[in-house]
């Protein structure tokens, strides 16, 4: 059966918001090819920009596409799910972004031999710098698996994970952007403390983080290696390195993504 859509979004939130307009910026896909379904009036208004069909029911169009993606929050989306399950049609790929949702409790809410895939995906989707790891579920064949990594990688990069490691990747790439944010506010204030002015400081901590990312990712060089090229004996780096490790930084580090893995395990249950 020919499907008028090629992806249905339900839910309009910050994340599909994010995936929607990278995949139009990327123009791997079409905006009559899109239809998003979201209760919030607000967010209607949000995708008007896009010029992507936007509805307030799913039901309206999850049975003429090819792919759904429910973009909701874990603690609704089996109810969201068992309102649209009726109107799926056969041979349609559902896709899961909600965190520690597995593709077996999907499941059991569709019909028998729906092709679930979970994925995690990242807010910098939104500007073609995204990373998502892709899990299929029991009835997903490895061509379905395939076709949504494929659609993400469109918004950056993308990778196939058994599931079983979901839910530490949701804890890194997932929550990672928050992390990263989190650090270059830090180091900009400090940039303040010292005196510097605060766009300044802002600009010098934003142009460092994306630099090193490009060094790394260009070089292959791994973390440690570039610290120590950088911490010079009896320098300003060594020093500062010190004080970060006396401070916990990198036991922080982990406590906050073994935190992130915890959350993530709760919701999925």
């Amino acid at each position: 059966m020919k499907r008028s859509l090629t992806l249905a979004v339900i839910g309009g939130g910050r994340m599909g918001e994010a995936i929607v307009a990278g995949l139009l910026a990327a123009g791997s896909m079409g905006r009559d090819a899109i239809a998003v379904a979201e209760i919030s009036e607000e967010r209607h208004a949000a995708f008007e920009r896009y010029g992507v069909r936007c509805v307030r029911d799913g039901h309206e169009i999850v049975g003429e596409t090819e792919i759904v993606l429910l973009a909701v929050k874990p603690q609704v989306i089996d109810a969201v799910l068992a309102h649209v399950a009726d109107d799926i049609a056969k041979g349609t790929i559902v896709v899961s972004i909600a965190a520690g949702i597995t593709t077996a409790r999907l499941e059991r809410l569709l019909a028998e031999g729906t092709a679930v895939v979970r994925v995690m995906p990242n807010t910098p989707a939104l500007v073609g710098q995204g990373m998502a790891v892709v899990s299929g579920g029991s009835a997903a064949s490895s061509g379905e698996v395939e076709r949504v990594r494929a659609l993400f990688e469109a918004v950056g990069e993308a990778i196939v994970l058994d599931e079983r490691h979901q839910d530490a990747a949701t804890a890194i790439s997932g929550s990672g952007p928050a992390y990263a944010a989190l650090f270059l506010d830090a180091l900009s204030r400090a940039g303040v403390g010292q005196g510097l002015p605060r766009d300044v400081a802002q600009a010098l901590a934003l142009q460092t983080l994306i630099g090193t990312a490009g060094l790394l990712t260009t070089t292959g060089m791994h973390p440690e290696e570039l610290i120590d090229a950088v911490s010079s004996p009896g320098g300003t780096t060594i020093a500062a390195i010190e004080a970060l490790e006396a401070g916990g930084f990198r036991s922080a580090v982990h406590d906050a993504v073994a935190a992130a893995v915890r959350r993530a395990k709760e919701l999925g249950s």
